[in-house]
């Protein structure tokens, strides 16, 4: 996102995509704060959470990526730009099957996105503007394709409003339990079990259930057998 905005700024052949040690991420983390120095972005990276991999750590920082990009581009994305290119003038030689893998996988995961299927529809609806336009008498049909991107473009902003009101509370949540006093408790414990869950197909919910029916009933045991 940052070479995309500043254009040869970011050092991309310092840049290791195949990075899989906190020692490597690390150093690709210090190659981004280099960039927010020399670009003097106040913004302080919180690298040791960040590469402990918690989603709402690292989510909570992208957001704010994607907000400070937007904000210097107006939103709008460099249709010229090719991310899998630029790839490939980073420290390691990239593969590209690997690289073509990991497009399909990260438009597989987008898909699952809130916005995803509206984002797709407003530049959809656009081409059909765009085509619209070039005919004759269309001017009914251009008004009702204009009627429908604004209308997606609501639904959009409505989606985001909602996923940022239901963050905010998950990362209440996890500020709560995090505190010194409540960190050890069983009921935070399962909370955060089911906050840092990683496989989002499954529900960590009876995991959690069942962690926090051991320790209680435990808790009750060690009650029982005391003298």
């Amino acid at each position: 996102m940052m070479d995309m905005t500043y254009p040869g700024v970011v050092p991309m052949h310092k840049v290791n995509f195949d990075a899989k040690t906190e020692y490597d991420m690390i150093q690709n983390y210090k190659v981004l704060q280099d960039v927010f120095n020399k670009l003097k972005i106040e913004k302080h990276i919180e690298v040791n959470r960040l590469v402990k991999g918690r989603p709402l750590d690292n989510l909570e920082f992208l957001q704010w990526l994607k907000r400070y990009c937007d904000s210097v581009n107006g939103g709008i994305m460099n249709e010229n730009y090719n991310p899998v290119e630029r790839r490939s003038k980073g420290g390691k030689e990239r593969n590209p099957k690997g690289s073509q893998k990991n497009s399909k996988s990260l438009q597989s995961n987008n898909m699952h996105n809130p916005g995803y299927g509206d984002t797709v529809g407003l530049k959809t609806t656009a081409r059909k503007i765009s085509a619209a336009a070039g005919g004759a008498d269309s001017s009914g049909e251009v008004q009702a394709l204009s009627k429908e991107i604004t209308d997606l473009k609501l639904s959009v902003d409505l989606l985001e409003k909602e996923r940022d009101f239901y963050f905010a509370k998950l990362r209440d949540i996890e500020i709560l339990c995090q505190g010194p006093e409540l960190e050890n408790l069983p009921m935070a414990i399962a909370v955060k079990k089911i906050l840092y869950a990683a496989d989002a197909k499954e529900s960590a919910l009876a995991e959690a259930q069942d962690y926090l029916f051991e320790a209680m009933n435990g808790g009750e045991n060690e009650t029982e057998n005391e003298p």
